[in-house]
């Protein structure tokens, strides 16, 4: 009989604590959805990420990233294999912000090696639109000024979503 009483007490405390965990999520009024297919993402988006690299010299006022290590010697002038930390900001329309009156949409923040012209990322999280978000962003190359200025199309998919 014990032993049936403690297992009782056991699934109650689960279930006890399963409700919690639903209450806890609700209480921020989103509701999570997930996708049933990869061709229906829950959420879908174009934004644009935009990136000045310190040059080293005169453009610390507006850089928004750095070059964390050297290029490798097998590189040939391409910057391939460099590693930059950067903490950028990511707006829906092509243009940069201009200066403090024009926020952007998001930031963007971490570190990113030199590699291919489109390549595939992670969506893990986040705060928001990207809150416990779950999906894949096809990054373009969609300008670039000389050595200091790129810009990248991020297209997103989310495949689940709190809303």
């Amino acid at each position: 009989m014990q032993g049936l009483a403690a297992s009782s007490r056991a699934v109650m405390l689960a279930t006890f604590l399963l409700i919690g965990f639903g209450v806890a999520a609700a209480a921020d009024g989103r509701r999570r959805l997930v996708s049933g297919s990869p061709d229906e993402p829950c959420r879908q988006m174009t934004l644009y990420y935009h990136d000045i690299l310190h040059d080293g010299a005169n453009n610390t006022a507006n850089a928004t990233s750095a070059a964390a290590t050297s290029p490798p010697a097998l590189s040939n002038d391409t910057y391939f294999g460099m590693l930059v930390v950067f903490d950028d900001p990511v707006t829906v329309g092509q243009a940069l912000p201009a200066g403090a009156e024009e926020e952007p949409a998001a930031r963007a923040q971490g570190f990113y090696f030199y590699d291919e012209e489109t390549r595939d990322i992670s969506v893990v999280g986040g705060t928001g639109d990207f809150f416990m978000a779950r999906g894949v962003a096809t990054l373009r190359t969609d300008a670039v000024e000389g050595l200091l200025y790129f810009r990248l199309q991020m297209d997103i998919k989310l495949y689940e979503c709190y809303v």
